[in-house]
């Protein structure tokens, strides 16, 4: 005989589901409006923007904001990557002993 399904469990656990990733993005976003630094704008201007940007049907322009969101994260992915190396080379240096593994080494 079959286990009956437990809809009100399932759909629950859909619902937390849901609930997390909207929170999540929502976290992302926040993230990237401080990352750009439009967190100094006001909400007007920005919701203004955002709302003009969404408006936009002129495809020259969408592609050209694309490639100026490519350059951003490119830049600050490797700005990133730059101030862990030194980070690293430093990291003896200042310790005064000798150099330990990388802390961001292992599973995640």
């Amino acid at each position: 005989m079959r286990k009956p399904r437990d809809f009100d469990a399932e759909l629950k656990a859909l619902e937390d589901k849901a609930r997390e990733l909207k929170t999540r993005k929502v976290q992302q976003l926040g993230e990237l409006v401080i990352a750009t630094g439009a967190d100094q704008l006001g909400s007007d201007e920005l919701a203004g923007a955002l709302v003009a940007i969404t408006e936009t049907k002129d495809t020259a322009k969408r592609e050209a904001w694309a490639k100026r969101g490519v350059m951003f994260f490119e830049s600050r992915s490797r700005r990133v990557a730059q101030a862990s190396q030194r980070n690293r080379r430093s990291t003896p240096a200042q310790s005064g002993g000798t150099p330990s593994a990388p802390s961001g080494t292992g599973a995640q």
